[in-house]
């Protein structure tokens, strides 16, 4: 199976990340990274790996970014396995892939994750399982809020063995990144017609409320440490962000009238 799939990864700034990730993809014959012009030493990195090529491109959405590396780099693999920077395969993951022959109707894989705070695997997390290996073809990618999604034309089956999610970038890196993702997550906040329970309770106000202490649980609590502590803290400052931008827009919406 190794021989039909192109892994994909998008890059910005990643070194703290990349290197892990590209640790576990020697088996790849070829390996793309559309890199959003970034100006740390990620670059440097991927230089190490001799079957990566590079397409620099700037950045305008995650959605956009995504269907120019599918429908742009001259993929010649049936198949592509699409990663974030910080996901880092596990063995167990790795042997799985290798060994699956997929039937012709099926289009994708879905993997569960593992979350980690500093390599610290945590209980439980948020983070929804994703749709990470697919035919390409029958791929297409659209904007939800501030994350992005994969259409795949055809049925989906389940991964056994999980993918680690290991972002270790800066405090600082982090906020801002949080800045804007808030600002995404605004614009689909305003859509009533595409509210899920979590964005009703996001338009009252009370989330941040809710979010810590349901995080800190579902992470592990007291036996996973700091690392619980820490993941409960992002949660809830993400939420915090997304309240006081759409709560001051329902005041200056309230000015106006």
């Amino acid at each position: 199976m190794f021989e039909q799939i192109t892994p994909v990864i998008l890059t910005l700034n990643e070194a703290a990340n990349i290197g892990r990730t590209l640790a576990q993809l020697q088996w790849a014959q070829d390996i793309v990274v559309v890199d959003s012009l970034s100006d740390d030493d990620t670059l440097d990195i991927v230089a190490r790996s001799p079957q990566a090529r590079v397409f620099k491109r700037k950045f305008v959405s995650l959605e956009d970014q995504w269907t120019f590396a599918l429908r742009e780099t001259a993929i010649t693999t049936e198949w592509v396995l699409a990663l974030d920077a910080d996901y880092v395969l596990t063995p167990g993951v790795v042997k799985e892939i290798a060994l699956i022959k997929p039937p012709d109707e099926l289009a994708g894989y879905r993997a569960r994750f593992v979350y980690c705070v500093h390599g610290r695997p945590l209980r439980g997390s948020a983070y929804p399982p994703v749709v990470v290996l697919y035919r390409h073809r029958l791929a297409r990618y659209r904007q939800d809020g501030h994350a992005h999604r994969v259409v795949v034309d055809g049925a989906i089956a389940d991964l056994r063995s999980p993918i680690l999610h290991d972002d270790r970038k800066s405090l600082e890196r982090w906020v801002v990144a949080q800045l804007s993702y808030s600002a995404l997550e605004l614009n689909r906040l305003g859509d009533a017609k595409r509210l899920r329970w979590r964005d009703r309770l996001r338009r009252l106000g009370v989330m941040p409320l809710l979010i810590g202490l349901y995080a800190y649980c579902k992470a592990g609590g007291p036996f996973r440490g700091a690392a619980a502590a820490r993941y409960a803290y992002e949660r809830a400052t993400f939420e915090c962000l997304l309240a006081l931008r759409w709560l001051t827009e329902r005041l200056e919406r309230e000015d106006k009238d």
